[in-house]
């Protein structure tokens, strides 16, 4: 077999992740396509390690020793990754990434902590400054 067909292989499955990671919006669906860059990742180092295995005398087979390690930080990733996702949809109640913002910026872009204290200050009480902020 050519290196060209795992290679060919590896450069459509990266460039789909990588699709995926500019033009979706879900959480989940980000991480899905990072773990499908590392697979095309995976498939590279394989296809290499094979091909460079044939050409070499000594065969250390590093490339696949590189996919184990690759393998387990995908694993540990994945399983950080959904942890933080279902940690901020139960506190945001959703997963999609153009909603959530930081809970110290305002509706407007503007940072409270920086911004007039009394500028923004209403009669009734800072409950009602936190249901306007929130809103």
């Amino acid at each position: 077999m050519h290196l060209a067909y795992p290679a060919v292989l590896s450069v459509l499955l990266f460039c789909t992740g990588l699709y995926g990671v500019l033009a979706r919006r879900n959480a989940i669906l980000i991480l899905m396509s990072v773990e499908l860059m590392l697979n095309a990742v995976n498939l590279n180092l394989v296809a290499f390690d094979v091909w460079l295995s044939k050409t070499a005398e000594e065969t250390l087979h590093s490339g696949q020793a590189l996919t184990l390690f690759t393998i387990a930080i995908a694993a540990a990733e994945i399983g950080i990754g959904l942890a933080t996702v279902l940690a901020v949809h139960r506190n945001r109640g959703t997963a999609d990434i153009d909603k959530l913002r930081d809970t110290a910026e305002g509706p407007d872009g503007e940072d409270h902590d920086t911004a007039d204290p009394d500028a923004g200050a209403s009669a009734t009480g800072p409950a009602d400054e936190k249901a306007e902020a929130t809103a």
